[in-house]
């Protein structure tokens, strides 16, 4: 999972202002008590970062995948 398609799934997921706050200040047991934005700057790969918010919010299971990204437009 590229940056990008991480943020699509978490504005997808969350909404993207919430999904900006969640990251921003959600720290993520997974992930060490960091945040998201943190443990992205500290090279933690983007499926593991979409993959604690998915656990710590309770996302179901089928939807960890994420939203696929759009096509690209001609």
């Amino acid at each position: 999972m590229k940056n990008s398609e991480l943020r699509h799934a978490i504005a997808a997921e969350f909404g993207a202002g919430y999904g900006g706050v969640l990251m921003r200040d959600l720290a993520l047991r997974d992930l060490d008590g960091r945040t998201g934005d943190e443990a992205l700057s500290a090279g933690v790969p983007a499926r593991d970062v979409w993959l604690a918010l998915c656990r710590e919010n309770e996302v179901p299971r089928e939807r960890w995948d994420g939203v696929r990204l759009p096509a690209p437009r001609d």
